[in-house]
């Protein structure tokens, strides 16, 4: 892999993990037509890390009082809005278990090796998103349950299949489930910190593969520009979100996918 191709790669991540059009299917078409198959997952974990570290800046506040009421919660010094951010952290927290079983259950299905079925999922993604023109919630955490956490979480799950867009699939779900469009892309993106995490200590065994396939000064290239890129698709993904126009996405979606059908 030469530092172009990391650069257009880790653009690639940084645009497609927050608009909702699936960065891991973009990546294995892009990988296919740069001739980069073979590249082991852990690239792409490294990218979604990056773009992770983006989720944690824009959300420091709500993370930092998640943390702040669960450390007074054990301190037995809670204060007001602390209940609330425990629950939020225990319905992360079982969101996180669904899509780990969903998700281990759809990798042995190896669905990256197959462009036309990742284009059919395009389109997938399409409809789903086109629903959300016809909702409109308005509850906030205070009004959600483990039911509720554990629908998207098997919607993240599901983001696990290269085409299907993990953003995309979980700010539907959580539409689909009332909360209001601000609490519904941040929730989105909260659930999606343990998830991203799990991906890169799963896939740390192919550190030494990756090392012997791509040189630093390439991998830092390909992190670095999804990093940057990704800080401002989140942005603008969140501006989208709260203005209901998630559905926008479906006319890329629905060419693409029809354009992979006919020529992968």
């Amino acid at each position: 892999m030469t530092i172009l191709q990391a650069i257009i790669l880790g653009a690639l991540q940084g645009i497609t993990e927050f608009l909702p059009v699936s960065s891991s299917g973009h990546l294995v078409v892009m990988k296919n037509l740069l001739h980069l198959s073979e590249i082991p997952p852990l690239f792409d974990v490294l990218l979604h890390v990056s773009t992770l570290a983006v989720v944690c800046i824009i959300f420091r506040k709500k993370i930092g009082a998640i943390a702040a009421g669960l450390f007074r919660g054990i301190a037995r010094k809670q204060k007001e809005g602390d209940r609330e951010n425990i629950k939020l952290f225990f319905i992360i927290i079982a969101a996180t278990a669904v899509t780990v079983i969903c998700g281990y259950a759809i990798s042995f299905l190896h669905v990256e090796k197959s462009p036309r079925i990742v284009s059919m999922l395009f389109i997938a993604t399409a409809c789903v998103l086109i629903g959300t023109r016809f909702v409109k919630g308005s509850r906030g955490y205070g009004d959600i349950g483990l039911k509720d956490g554990l629908v998207v979480g098997f919607a993240q799950g599901l983001g696990v299949f290269p085409g299907i867009s993990r953003s995309g699939i979980t700010i539907s779900a959580s539409l689909y489930g009332g909360l209001s469009r601000e609490k519904a892309g941040e929730f989105s993106f909260l659930i999606s910190i343990p998830a991203i995490i799990g991906a890169f200590i799963l896939t740390l065994r192919d550190a030494e593969v990756l090392g012997a396939m791509i040189s630093g000064g390439v991998l830092a290239a390909g992190i670095v520009t999804s990093f940057v890129v990704g800080f401002f698709s989140l942005l603008l993904l969140l501006r989208l979100v709260r203005g209901g126009r998630l559905y926008f996405f479906a006319f890329y979606l629905v060419p693409l996918g029809v354009i992979g059908l006919i020529f992968l």
